[in-house]
């Protein structure tokens, strides 16, 4: 099975790029809550994040939390939301989303428009504090 975020791993599909290793990517959310809305990633798939190995799950989200530190020192916001759902794409993937209540982290509401300017700005801007 090969998902649309391996496919995004793959190069197969562009992605707003922010953070970078051997195991894990960051990207922008292409549908944001809010401003500098990234996923977090291992390029391994694998579908449920509480199968990943523990040494593997403790890797992925110390990534996600210097991830998210650099989105805090780039987007106003009180913290950065963490969400995993887990139902969408059959990836495991982290939702860091700058978050000012609680309400700035619900799903269901409508998702932000971007010009693919906004996009480049804020995935240059985070990728420069990472």
């Amino acid at each position: 099975m090969s998902t649309i975020f391996s496919k995004i791993v793959a190069g197969d599909i562009p992605a707003y790029k922010v953070a970078e290793d051997d195991n894990f990517l960051a990207f922008l959310d292409i549908n944001p809550l809010a401003k500098g809305h990234t996923l977090v990633i291992p390029k391994k798939e694998i579908d449920y994040i509480f199968d990943i190995e523990d040494d593997e799950y403790l890797e992925f989200f110390l990534f996600a939390k210097k991830v998210a530190r650099s989105i805090k020192k780039c987007i106003q916001c009180e913290k950065v939301g963490i969400a995993v759902i887990g139902l969408e794409v059959a990836h495991a993937h982290i939702h860091l989303v700058p978050i000012n209540s609680i309400y700035d982290i619900d799903f269901s509401k409508p998702k932000l428009k971007l010009s693919e300017g906004e996009f480049k700005m804020i995935a240059e801007r985070i990728a420069s504090k990472v």
